[in-house]
């Protein structure tokens, strides 16, 4: 997984995957989700995680492993993983 965020490979499903994190935490639609973390906001705790985790499959049609699931620490670390994903399902 790269390290830096590639934003040119991330803007084909940014805006969307920014909708999932918006509807899955039930945040205000003008949160900074680009520069969100894993527990910045309350809604962001181990059981919304799970529903992130969740939504974020079932609209890219991907599945996280274990590792990947832990490590999906920002909004920015899941552009990364959901775009490595869809590269790897082409």
């Amino acid at each position: 997984m790269p390290a830096e965020f590639d934003a040119q490979a991330a803007e084909p499903l940014a805006p969307k995957l920014r909708e999932v994190f918006v509807e899955a935490l039930d945040l205000d639609a003008d949160v900074d989700v680009e520069n969100l973390k894993y527990r910045d906001l309350e809604a962001w705790d181990s059981v919304g995680h799970m529903a992130l985790v969740a939504a974020i499959e079932d609209e890219f049609d991907v599945e996280f492993d274990t590792d990947q699931v832990i490590d999906m620490s920002s909004f920015k670390v899941a552009v990364d993983m959901v775009t490595e994903l869809q590269a790897k399902n082409d």
